[in-house]
């Protein structure tokens, strides 16, 4: 698939996307708005679009490159642990700094979340047997014992409520004022696009990559924050997406291939149709009301994961 291709799917999802809601806002009513259908583009329909877009293409990105490091398909910031960390983070940034600005919020949780990471690398280095299905499952069961952690000290300080808010994906609550840290992903994308090719070699394995005199460690570690601080925004910004930095990279590499900097764009195109689609979905389907992204993207997202499971060996991941 083209990216051309990729790009006019994403406009006119996002044109449908702008024009649904409880208020009605037609496309001919461009031409003449009123003021509390400015108020209601500006102030609530542009955000959300702008926050799925962001959100659905660093996620994907994300994804993306906690594969190449890991040398496995089936690992992401979802089978990782590191979104479960940066909600432990958001927990910690809530208990001890109870007036914290989101920005130092962000900062908390993108310290675990890189934490978190870097624990699951270390569990990875000390597990011999390396199966394409084990790592992932091993990923699951150190999220788990992050959330179980989580819920706990969110009962003992009566945050339940609170941390609920973080525990499915919502954009409904997006509105101007509340969506503005998304934009640090944007140079992390960036970031990520340049160390491309190191990501490449680094996913080859230490000793090769050395041999080609690249700083293993380094290249690493600066992949791992980008995964952390992506994870960090969107999880404090909207809330947890499941399953999406691990369906989208998988799919675009059954028809692209697995160059890395090659895939970035159609990666970070598709991650956010995908999301546009499954929030448009979200929004229609009991119309007025609507179902929380996390939902959508998790029920969606755990089938085409599954799919990918059963036929691993026909596409080769």
């Amino acid at each position: 698939m083209k990216k051309r291709y990729l790009l006019i799917v994403l406009l006119i999802l996002s044109v449908i996307s702008l024009f649904i809601g409880v208020s009605d806002i037609s496309p001919s009513d461009l031409l003449n708005l009123q003021s509390e259908e400015v108020q209601i583009l500006y102030v609530s329909r542009v955000p959300r679009l702008i926050s799925i877009i962001i959100a659905g293409m660093s996620m994907s990105v994300a994804g993306l490159i906690m594969m190449q490091l890991t040398r496995n398909r089936f690992v992401s910031p979802t089978t990782a642990g590191t979104m479960d960390s940066a909600r432990f983070g958001i927990l910690v940034s809530l208990m001890v700094f109870t007036s914290a600005s989101p920005l130092q919020k962000m900062l908390v949780a993108f310290a675990f979340a890189l934490l978190g990471t870097f624990i699951f690398m270390k569990i990875l280095d000390q597990v011999k047997f390396k199966d394409t299905i084990f790592i992932p499952l091993v990923g699951l069961m150190f999220g788990n014992i992050v959330n179980s952690l989580s819920t706990f000290f969110a009962y003992k300080n009566n945050l339940i409520q609170n941390m609920s808010s973080w525990l499915q994906g919502d954009f409904s609550l997006i509105i101007q004022g509340r969506y503005e840290l998304l934009f640090l992903s944007i140079p992390l994308l960036i970031l990520a696009y340049f160390f491309a090719n190191r990501f490449t070699i680094a996913g080859m394995g230490e000793e090769f990559a050395k041999n080609l005199g690249l700083n293993y460690r380094q290249v690493v570690n600066i992949g791992l924050a980008i995964v952390a601080m992506v994870s960090a925004v969107v999880v404090l910004t909207v809330g947890m997406i499941p399953f999406l930095g691990l369906v989208i990279p998988n799919i675009v590499t059954i028809y692209r291939g697995d160059h890395l900097k090659n895939n970035l764009p159609h990666t970070a195109m598709l991650g956010a149709i995908f999301v546009l689609a499954c929030d448009i979905l979200s929004r229609v389907i009991i119309y007025p009301y609507e179902i929380a992204i996390g939902l959508t993207v998790g029920v969606v997202g755990s089938a085409i994961f599954v799919y990918l499971l059963v036929r691993r060996k026909a596409y080769g991941l």
